[in-house]
């Protein structure tokens, strides 16, 4: 995989890294990846992975979030909630996870590595409208995210990705113990991987505020090596 370079979405970024939520500092990213595995490191995980399964191979997610509210609430036994239809929403295949942590790997370069994540730390959107819902409830405090950023902001997304509609939607549940959103400060966060299988490719918008009174608040800045 390797970055992709979009002036478009560099620019939402500041945009979003900008705004004014409260007291808290807000440092985000939007970035597109090619889903083509390339170089050393990454041909390392992919074998390690492959052994552990093939890559078509179906392992678990971790359950939409319980903020989604996607679950049945008049449903007793838990065996109950998968069925065929929604089978999709706790599953993976191996070589979808891989594609997950890679970004993961690209965008945290050289500071975090999350090449051990396992397929319970995501979980998959049950739909955009609820991905809209989670953003908006975070972003959405800040007066100029409502001012035009929010529609330039999709309208973006919804290009680099080749349609948002033709996307699937995961995201990543922090460990708490070894990535950015465990550090102190951090008083929330979102990342979500926009999934276009076709186009082979992956919108990774990725989010965080952090206090002003943190010790790392001056250097917060989500670190990224350009260099493939």
């Amino acid at each position: 995989m390797k970055l992709l370079e979009s002036g478009r979405l560099e620019a939402m970024s500041s945009m979003v890294s900008a705004l004014e939520v409260g007291d808290w500092r807000i440092v985000g990213r939007i970035e597109s990846y090619s889903c083509k595995v390339a170089g050393g490191e990454q041909k390392s995980l992919y074998k390690k992975m492959a052994r552990e399964g093939g890559a078509s191979e179906i392992v678990a997610l971790s359950p939409p979030s319980a903020n989604y509210n996607y679950l049945s609430k008049s449903t007793d036994s838990e065996g109950e909630y998968l069925t065929p239809e929604n089978l999709e929403m706790f599953v993976i295949s191996r070589k979808t996870l891989f594609n997950l942590i890679t970004t993961l790997n690209l965008s945290f370069y050289p500071d975090y590595d999350f090449s051990d994540a396992k397929s319970h730390e995501f979980s998959r959107a049950p739909s955009l409208s609820h991905v809209w819902a989670e953003i908006d409830s975070r972003l959405g405090l800040a007066p100029m995210y409502n001012k035009g950023l929010r529609a330039r902001l999709w309208e973006e997304i919804d290009r680099e990705i080749g349609g948002l509609r033709n996307a699937e939607i995961y995201t990543y549940k922090s460990d708490l113990t070894s990535d950015p959103f465990s550090e102190g400060g951090c008083g929330w966060y979102f990342n979500f991987f926009f999934y276009n299988v076709k186009l082979k490719r992956i919108v990774f918008f990725t989010c965080r505020a952090i206090s002003p009174n943190s010790s790392n608040s001056e250097d917060s800045e989500f670190a990224m090596d350009e260099e493939d």
